[in-house]
């Protein structure tokens, strides 16, 4: 999940494998796969960063899980 801010000051966590495309004029909207629209404070940017960072985490924890295995069945 990954945390975003609406207009109002309030956060919120939304999936990021569930936004299908984000937009910016001027505000930033995210629009889900679902039809719903999230407007944030975040710029576009931050939140293709915010989205790269969580998958670089998925993939991380997964490796380490995967390296954890790895070293069970050898022992």
């Amino acid at each position: 999940m990954i945390v975003v801010t609406r207009l109002n000051r309030s956060r919120f966590a939304v999936n990021p494998d569930l936004v299908e495309r984000i937009e910016e004029h001027p505000d930033t909207v995210l629009l889900m796969v679902n039809g719903e629209r999230y407007v944030v404070t975040e710029s576009m940017k931050d939140v293709i960063r915010l989205v790269v960072e969580h998958r670089a985490a998925v993939v991380a924890a997964a490796a380490a899980v995967s390296a954890g295995a790895g070293s069970e069945g050898a022992a």
